[in-house]
């Protein structure tokens, strides 16, 4: 029987897996110190109890509403960070990077206790360049300043992406990850945020560089979160060097994605919250979800998972049912 972590290589890599690889089984979740209490850089390291709001690094406020899945920034004329993208120098500061060997030891020691014959070691990040991007300035505004200030967006989107550039260099020099998971929504659930062009022009060169850093030091899959439709941005994946694409709900018609780009990328979904993760789930609704996606999906390049950006569900019982199911396709299927 293969190791979680050779069963997942298995099927990513057009092998021989000898099961299906369920949900998040085979990455180990690690963080560093921009993950430390007191220095949250994001809305999801800066999470607060359900009915409470926080302040991230950045200066974002996020609030989490009562009967909400998660916390969402707040962008009203008293919280937003930006509200000209021009003048972005003026207020946006970059956390801090430059953390002491000593910030590091508690992180190395969970880092270096992983079975690497089982597990990969997960860096995960979360809150992408585009994320960021909106959650300083709104979404709203942000997509309008594409077209109306344009090389002051350039500007912002590289000093972000700077930024996880020296968060990367010492993640990878202290953790020594062999993958990363990271978070950065790209779509709704119909379509993409923007065009494919537009994405082209001001997130894939970012992308290309983070992803390359990692790659060239030793990060050897890269898993990106976009719980979204992103079918029309797939080869902009597969270009910036992204193994699966994590998140993908049913809108986007996974398996003609995994027929069409199966061997360059694979992907990880199929399974929506929207439509599992929810008070009145039901074993029965589970069970058939997970029948037609592992049938429709086949056995390579398809890894059957909730949606959600991380392992767990935000109803109890949810994410065990869907790997119980799994273990049961697995019987039939191989």
């Amino acid at each position: 029987m293969l190791t979680r972590r050779q069963n997942f290589l298995e099927t990513i890599r057009g092998g021989k897996p000898d099961r299906f690889v369920k949900q998040y089984e085979a990455l180990q979740l690690l963080m560093g110190p921009n993950y430390a209490a007191g220095n949250p850089i994001s809305a999801a390291s800066a999470s607060p109890a359900p009915g409470g709001e926080a302040v991230n690094a950045w200066g974002v406020t996020v609030r989490w509403v009562e009967g909400h899945p998660g916390p969402f920034p707040v962008h009203d004329a008293a919280h937003k960070v930006l509200k000209d993208a021009t003048k972005w120098k003026d207020v946006v500061r970059m956390p801090k990077t430059d953390y002491p060997d000593e910030a590091w030891e508690p992180y190395i020691k969970i880092a270096e206790a992983v079975d690497k014959k089982e597990y990969f070691s997960t860096v995960t990040f979360f809150c992408g360049v585009f994320e960021q991007t909106h959650y300083l300035m709104g979404i709203d505004d942000c997509l309008a300043a594409f077209y109306e200030e344009p090389e002051a967006m350039h500007e912002l989107i590289d000093y972000i992406t700077e930024y996880e550039l020296k968060y990367a260099e010492g993640v990878c020099k202290y953790l020594k990850p062999d993958a990363l998971f990271h978070h950065d929504d790209w779509g709704t659930q119909i379509s993409t945020f923007m065009s494919p062009d537009m994405f082209d022009e001001f997130y894939l060169p970012a992308y290309k560089r983070i992803y390359g850093y990692y790659k060239s030091h030793g990060v050897d899959v890269i898993v990106h979160h976009s719980d979204s439709y992103a079918a029309t941005l797939v080869p902009q994946m597969i270009e910036m060097g992204i193994d699966v694409f994590q998140g993908c709900i049913t809108t986007n018609k996974v398996p003609e994605l995994v027929k069409k780009y199966g061997g360059k990328i694979s992907f990880m979904g199929d399974l929506n919250n929207g439509v599992l993760d929810k008070g009145d789930w039901t074993r029965e609704l589970v069970r058939s979800e997970v029948e037609r996606a592992c049938r429709t999906n086949g056995k390579l390049y398809y890894i059957p998972c909730l949606t959600m950006g991380g392992p767990g569900s935000t109803f109890p019982g949810v994410y065990e049912a869907v790997d119980e199911e799994i273990d049961r396709m697995s019987k039939e299927m191989f």
